[in-house]
């Protein structure tokens, strides 16, 4: 019995993971133009779909110096699993975007898929030079409140993840109470940026 049910379950995750690789193998094929062109239409429905969910947000990124969003797709089978993703690191000023990856690396037991988008918003431009230059990495289970304040300020909704930087998590469900940031890596897409 238990062995049947081993199976099937191995069958069920198997049959998950084959339309993933196609998905990821058809972005790849795209060309760089086509590539770009997705990730600003992306971008663009996050920020907007931000702004259905927490008004407030908007308050926050027309004061700041820049922002960035991120799409993810991750999924997870039995003990390892990992993500990535692709977003655009917008400054105030500037019209280019920069283009950067995201890894996401997790451990531990559990099966599951799971898609979210994340915005960075950063207060000035240091943050915006260390996030793009540097780039970004949280540790292993990093996870920070997102703030809620009674009388709605412009940092609802947020978690302050870094030194003038700020986050958001959106997931199918809506805007994230905790922001969750396991093993994930930021950095540029030196391809999309040539």
């Amino acid at each position: 019995f238990h062995m049947k049910r081993f199976l099937t379950l191995l069958l069920c995750a198997l049959s998950l993971s084959a339309p993933i690789a196609p998905a990821h193998a058809f972005f790849e094929s795209k060309s760089v133009a086509q590539q770009r062109a997705d990730i600003l239409k992306t971008s663009a429905a996050t920020m907007r779909r931000l702004y259905k969910l927490q008004p407030h947000a908007r308050e926050l990124v027309e004061k700041s110096a820049g922002y960035a969003t991120f799409s993810n797709f991750g999924m997870k089978i039995f003990i390892a699993g990992g993500g990535s993703g692709s977003g655009a690191v917008f400054r105030k000023g500037t019209e280019k975007p920069v283009y950067m990856k995201m890894v996401e690396v997790q451990a531990g037991l559990g099966m599951g898929v799971k898609s979210f988008s994340v915005i960075f918003v950063f207060e000035n431009e240091r943050a915006i030079q260390s996030f793009v230059n540097s780039g970004w990495e949280f540790g292993g289970q990093a996870t920070a409140a997102a703030k809620y304040e009674n009388n709605g300020g412009a940092y609802e909704g947020a978690a302050n993840v870094g030194n003038g930087v700020w986050m958001y998590q959106l997931t199918d469900n809506g805007l994230a109470a905790e922001i969750t940031a396991k093993g994930t890596k930021y950095y540029q897409d030196s391809d999309l940026n040539k």
